[in-house]
Formats: structure tokens, C-alpha cells, sequence
């Protein structure tokens, strides 16, 4: 290892284009995962229970919670390869053996309602001792959101990454040399927790950044030709996908102002997601569209904090409750925002409130393929869509000639 492991922390950190920064902190869409993805982990052993999981990754529970893994940066490229069904070699054995299906369901529920570190840990020793083929840490990616402060996340670039900083040589495929490397990463993001944090995808990223070779140690003097330009076109290849973030998040504020003089135009309440108050589009600062404070809910902590991540909200005049509730996507995700709009009817619903998609014109079969999932059906919970295009191009008209609510049916669609 490393001796002085300090000054690579800060290099990281002062990298404005480095997973830290980009995926890390001042991220929304990391913070709405998490319970986007425990609801959807919750689905998974939900049809395990009551067979209703299929022979097949594709259409599954399991499928969409990947899904919505993957949108979270280039972290996570490829967590959902690992899960593919492979019906040539039967692996991961989860999908045609029921014992170890089972086995599967059980090991995630453990895990979902574990309080402890031990406990977590206990699962994963279990699992590893049913030895089912092809089901390894890639689970990992799963528990990472499950408990970040427990489970780090795992994939080939983070354990390129973990090599090269410790001088190792773990390799991917086994739990018991998984845990090994959690040991050495939960040890070393102890020792720096003060620069780094107690969510273990912090130090995660570091490693990702190394092995992704985003990240040089030192001067690059000692690199070839080959790996200079190599690193050369990583880096512009970062600074596009920046570059392109930066643009879909203008977008997105967009879509917010538009949803916010839409709502109070109509007479209700408006108000954006906690952490957008403080924007603004076009000189209109969202704190002077919406409330100055969330109407006071009876719900839990972890459920309402969820709800105030929600990019806008209607509300019924002087009341709290929920006319209209609107998730704004990118152009890489689609799948935490249904998850995000299906939990919260759960917790919220009372029959009068509708849900809405607000989705990139390119996105639009992407959307409706998803919407028309069994595991969404199933919930009878209506998801309606509103393209870019059409929210921007109808906003006035719906300000003026609009009473209620009701004339957001003249520009959504329904799957």
C-alpha cells in the first residue's frame, strides 16, 4: 500500500470531474436510489415468495433494480452483466433451480432487515456456502444500497483500482476474497474517514477512479506512449460526459420552472425537490414559485425525506395533500424515477392524485416499454408521461386556459 494514502484522498476530491464529484456528493439522483432501489429489492423477494420470479433475468424484478443501479454514473457500467442469464452454462443458477432461488429471496430479505454489520456479513458466508454457480459478490452492487456504510460496491475497475493501491492481486468471482478486500477498505476509509466518508462509495470511487486509470498517482512521466494516449481519450471522454451532464441538468431545471408556473397558475400549492429550491430558470428563482416549507406529512423520517426528493409536487391550496406529483428524467435514466413515483403512492395515495413522467422526446418507446412492465402493472399504480417537447411547448396555453389539474391530459400520455 500506499504509505501517505492523504494526498491521493485530496487529488481525487479536488478533481471536479472525478466520480467524487460528479456521483458522490451534490448528486440527487444517487440519494433517490437508495430507496428506489430497497423498494425495488423488496419486489425481488416479494416474487420469489410467491412464484412469481421468472426463468429469465430479462422482465424480472431483479432486471429493473439493475436497471436503476446502473444509472448511477459509470460506477456502476455493467452491474447487470454479471445477472444475465446464461442458459448455455445455467448461470447465476437463480432462475430455473427453486432451491436456490429460494435461497436468493432469503439471502436479500436477511440482508434488507440486517441492523448490524454482522448480521450482513452472516448472510453473505451463507450464501457463499450454498456454492451457487455464477452468483458471486457482483450481489455486492445490490447490498451497496442496501448499506452503504457496510458493503462497499465491487466490479472489475475498483478492484484494478484496490490492486494497484495495495499491491494485491484479488481477483473477481469470490466472496471470500471480496470480504478480504472489504476489510481493507473498511480499515482504510477508518483511518481517513475525516477527508473521505461513512459511505463506503466514497472511498469506492476512489478506487474506481484508479483502476479506471481516470486517476494517475503522481507525474505520468512513467507512462508509454500508448498508455498516455489511452489516458489522454479518458479523459476526454469524461469531459464530454460532464460536459453532457451539465447540459441534461439545464434540462431539467427547465422541466421544473415549466411544472412549478404550471401548478401555482392553476391555484395550487407548487414545490421543488429540497434540493432545488435554491434554483432558478430564465431569472425565476424556484423559493418565489413554491412553498417556503413542506406541508407537514405524518410519516416516517426515511419515507418523507424520499418524498421531498420528488422534483415537484402539487399540492391541494393551504393543505398537504398531494394533487400531482412529477419526476423529470434524463436521458439515462427511466427506471428509478417509476420506482421513485410507485413507492411514493404507496406511502401517500388516496385516490385523487396522479403520477407523471416528465421524459426526453428520444426516450419516449424506452418509457413505455418500462411502463408496460408486469412488475409496474401489477402495483395498479397509473404512471402517466409528458414529453420535453410538449411541456415546453404548451406551458403558457396550460397557464391560461387551464382550471385544474385535468388539462395535463391534453399533452400526457398513457401507456
Amino acid at each position: 500500500m500506499i504509505s501517505n494514502l492523504s494526498p491521493i484522498i485530496i487529488q481525487y476530491k479536488q478533481d471536479t470531474q472525478s466520480v467524487y464529484n460528479t456521483w458522490f456528493i451534490n448528486n440527487e439522483d444517487r440519494l433517490k436510489a437508495f430507496r428506489s432501489i430497497r423498494r425495488g429489492v423488496m419486489q425481488i423477494i416479494d416474487d420469489i415468495k410467491n412464484k412469481k420470479f421468472p426463468n429469465d433475468f430479462k422482465g424480472s424484478s431483479l432486471e429493473f433494480v439493475l436497471n436503476c443501479i446502473t444509472e448511477q454514473k459509470q460506477v456502476f457500467e455493467g452491474a447487470s452483466h454479471p445477472f444475465y442469464w446464461k442458459p448455455k452454462l445455467r448461470i447465476p443458477d437463480i432462475y430455473e433451480n427453486e432451491n436456490n432461488k429460494q435461497a436468493f429471496g432469503q439471502f436479500l430479505e436477511n440482508c434488507l432487515n440486517a441492523k448490524s454489520e454482522e448480521q450482513v456479513l452472516k448472510e453473505i458466508i451463507k450464501l457463499d456456502g450454498y456454492k451457487i454457480k455464477g452468483l458471486g459478490p457482483a450481489v455486492a452492487s445490490i447490498l451497496y444500497f442496501l448499506h452503504p456504510t457496510i458493503i462497499p460496491p465491487f466490479n472489475t475497475a475498483i478492484i484494478n483500482g484496490f490492486n494497484f493501491l495495495f499491491k494485491d492481486k484479488k481477483k473477481l468471482g469470490s466472496w471470500a476474497e471480496y470480504l478480504k478486500l472489504r476489510e481493507v477498505l473498511v480499515d482504510t476509509n477508518s483511518q481517513h474517514r475525516s477527508i473521505l466518508s461513512s459511505d463506503l462509495g466514497a472511498i469506492a470511487g476512489l478506487l474506481f477512479e484508479i483502476g479506471s486509470q481516470k486517476l494517475v498517482l503522481g507525474s505520468d512521466e512513467y507512462l508509454s506512449e500508448t498508455e498516455r494516449k489511452k489516458l489522454e481519450r479518458l479523459i476526454e471522454k469524461r469531459q464530454e460526459s460532464v460536459q453532457q451532464e451539465k447540459e441534461e441538468e439545464n434540462l431539467h431545471t427547465e422541466m421544473q420552472y415549466h411544472l412549478l408556473k404550471i401548478g401555482k397558475a392553476l391555484g395550487y400549492d407548487v414545490i421543488a425537490a429540497s434540493n432545488d429550491r435554491s434554483r432558478s430558470h430564465g431569472g425565476n428563482s424556484f423559493s418565489f414559485l413554491g412553498l417556503q416549507q413542506f406541508p407537514e406529512i405524518d410519516l416516517d423520517k426515511e419515507t418523507l425525506n424520499t418524498i421531498k426528493l420528488i422534483d415537484v409536487l402539487w399540492f391541494q391550496k393551504n393543505t398537504n395533500n398531494v394533487i400531482a406529483a412529477f419526476e423529470v428524467e434524463k436521458s439515462t435514466s427511466i427506471y428509478s424515477g417509476i420506482l421513485r413515483l410507485a413507492d411514493l403512492s404507496y406511502s401517500i395515495a388516496n385516490g385523487d392524485e396522479v403520477f407523471y413522467l416528465i421524459v426526453p422526446d428520444k426516450r419516449e418507446k424506452d418509457v413505455c416499454l418500462q411502463l408496460s412492465r408486469p412488475a409496474i402493472k401489477q402495483n395498479n399504480v397509473v404512471i402517466k408521461y409528458i414529453l420535453f417537447s410538449e411541456l415546453r411547448t404548451h406551458c403558457d396555453a396550460l397557464c391560461k386556459f387551464g382550471e385544474n389539474h385535468s388539462i395535463l391530459g391534453k399533452i400526457a400520455k398513457s401507456v
